[in-house]
């Protein structure tokens, strides 16, 4: 059965799997302290443009979007998000399960915005009685976002303006970090990000690594101890060679960016595909999952043949369904998926 129901189902870009072997009988140490983990480090901050980077190797991104949250804001403080954001809906409560609550912003096809982060901020420390309340003490994006939008350079730059005057930490979940920064509609760069976030990671799970993120504080605004905060939420791998000859491999000769390149190719051949058949399209993505609004029955025809991720019901007779594109998917998939429609 053809598969596009996530850009994570496929195990790793052979080229890291073809490095692990390679160095699979070296005696390294662990947790990180070998030389491909500070190989990678070095080749990410040359990419991010941030030669003071303070960099982390994580187990995960849900692992991270926790280990980060709970780690950096006070016992009283929660997380500003977009409703729709990650943290929010498909983390199974990972972030309250640490103590923080998740203050919820309206999405705008997955994006917040920044003068309604203004004024949810505004709003609380002009109430007499804030003290009694949630305190905001970080905002949480992902980009692209659970809808496949992209934030653009000016909304990032007012958001971060929002973040910096009240004091905040902007921080940027990027567990599809490469498909936005390779989309044909972006004006985002991987510096800028680094320029404008106060923290964010480089997801590696769903762009060709069997595992891992790398976390990244721009700033040198890492916690105390960092490390030993890490492991206490499991984060932390013994083995951590094993995340960082990945990241080490997808950093060098620009192999992150072109099999992220690649899906985005493929996501584009897949809507062109769509919109030939007369298909429409639940918005407009500019990355690689595609929501494309099916009627029942075809939805129920095409379960048969092609695996994908059903994601809302607008009405009682549609449905809006999600195709991924992937490092991996190739275009014979694409055409086979087109005769089925």
């Amino acid at each position: 059965m053809l598969s596009f129901t996530c850009d994570y189902t496929q195990g790793a870009h052979p080229k890291i799997l073809e490095r692990l072997i390679e160095t699979n009988m070296e005696q390294l140490p662990g947790y990180g302290n070998d030389r491909y983990c500070e190989s990678a480090k070095e080749k990410i901050k040359k990419a991010c443009e941030c030669p003071d980077a303070e960099i982390y190797f994580l187990a995960g991104g849900t692992q991270t979007n926790a280990t980060v949250i709970d780690s950096v804001l006070q016992k009283y403080e929660g997380v500003i998000s977009a409703q729709t954001g990650h943290i929010n809906v498909h983390e199974a409560g990972a972030v309250e399960y640490t103590g923080h609550k998740v203050l919820t912003l309206p999405a705008r096809e997955g994006k917040i915005r920044a003068d309604e982060l203004e004024e949810l901020l505004k709003t609380f420390w002009e109430d007499g009685s804030h003290e009694h309340m949630v305190f905001p003490g970080m905002v949480y994006l992902s980009h692209p976002t659970e809808y496949g939008t992209l934030y653009t350079k000016a909304e990032l730059e007012a958001i971060s303006s929002v973040c910096r005057c009240y004091k905040i930490p902007l921080y940027l979940d990027g567990a599809r970090l490469g498909y936005g920064l390779m989309s044909l509609r972006t004006d985002v760069t991987l510096p800028m990000i680094a320029d404008l976030c106060d923290i964010f990671y480089i997801g590696g799970t769903k762009v060709g690594a069997l595992c891992g993120e790398a976390l990244i504080f721009s700033h040198k605004n890492a916690p105390r101890h960092f490390l030993t905060l890490i492991k206490q939420h499991g984060a932390l791998m013994a083995k951590g060679r094993l995340v960082g000859i990945q990241f080490d491999t997808l950093f060098t000769d620009d192999l992150y960016f072109r099999i992220s390149r690649h899906a985005i190719e493929m996501a584009e051949l897949m809507k062109k595909g769509f919109a030939e058949k007369g298909y429409s399209f639940f918005l407009e993505s500019p990355t690689n999952q595609q929501f494309i609004l099916l009627d029942n029955g075809k939805l129920k025809e095409l379960q048969n043949k092609v695996a994908f991720e059903v994601w809302e019901h607008p009405d009682e007779e549609h449905t809006v369904v999600r195709f991924a594109t992937s490092w991996g998917t190739t275009s014979e998939e694409i055409e086979e998926l087109m005769g089925y429609l």
